[in-house]
């Protein structure tokens, strides 16, 4: 153990500009965090002055109190809470069973499907909004979760992150498997699917950060306070003339609160599923 300190200790030493640098970049990068929070406990006359007051003469709470008598604020969270498990649910099914088939089954034309399906990823989502909106439309859906649930069940880059993550699997495990009897169904569940967990979690925090922050689609397919997630609420605060940016601010910490929580909680797992994902080809 001391020779083990010794050496940290001495790693340290030799390179001190790589702690400085590393801390100015996470200074650089939690910055506009510190700084939401500052304005979201300012009055807007502080926030608008010139040049800006950093730091607030008295903090103002009551901003995150006037967000509920702007806002459904409740009403929005669950909605975005609704789509997120939804979408993410969807995707970590959907997402692995496809990129299992590709990486690990043979069937005709399945480079071909794949190459398709990589081509999604250089097409612009703007280019499908028209056709899924009269999709949409035409299934009575508007101003419901499942107008913005369906279209993200399904995500081409999940399902390359999971073929990589399962072609990083030894296949010896699968013929183990195949010899002791158990079906093509069985080998994935039982065998693959749980080796792959951090590819599945890699997943999960890409779409729900993906679908907790989206703003273009909700917006085109709800208009009602009541049907809207927090993204197009927040988004509503902003006035054509005038905008409370104190209340504003104060909305987007609390929105910001639960995924940053989440992160944290799981960042180990994300940047390993992101780091094992993608070591061949």
């Amino acid at each position: 153990m001391a020779e083990r300190d010794a050496r940290r200790r001495g790693h340290r030493a030799r390179y001190p500009w790589a702690h400085v640098v590393l801390l100015l970049g996470g200074v650089l990068m939690t910055f506009p965090f510190l700084w939401q929070i500052l304005m979201s406990l300012s009055t807007n006359a502080e926030i608008q002055s010139m040049p800006p007051k950093p730091i607030p003469d008295r903090l103002h709470f009551e901003n995150y109190t006037a967000v509920f008598d702007r806002l459904p604020f409740l009403n929005q969270f669950g909605v975005s809470v609704l789509i997120t498990v939804a979408r993410t649910l969807g995707q970590v099914v959907l997402c692995s069973l496809a990129g299992y088939a590709f990486a690990r089954m043979r069937f005709r034309f399945r480079n071909t499907l794949f190459i398709l399906l990589l081509l999604i990823l250089m097409i612009p989502s703007q280019a499908y909004i028209i056709p899924q909106y009269g999709i949409i439309q035409a299934w009575n859906l508007l101003e419901t979760p499942w107008a913005i649930i369906l279209p993200g069940l399904f995500s081409a880059f999940g399902t390359f992150l999971m073929r990589q993550q399962f072609m990083s699997l030894p296949s010896e495990l699968e013929e183990a498997a195949r010899l002791d009897g158990a079906n093509p169904f069985q080998v994935f569940s039982r065998v693959m699917l749980p080796l792959a967990t951090p590819g599945l979690f890699a997943v999960a925090i890409t779409t729900v950060l993906y679908s907790w922050n989206d703003l273009l689609w909700p917006l085109i397919v709800t208009t009602r306070e009541e049907s809207m997630p927090l993204s197009v609420g927040i988004a509503t605060l902003q006035g054509q003339h005038t905008t409370d940016y104190a209340v504003l601010m104060a909305a987007s910490v609390m929105a910001m609160a639960p995924i940053f929580i989440l992160f944290m909680l799981m960042q180990r797992r994300v940047i390993e599923g992101l780091a094992t994902s993608g070591l061949q080809g």
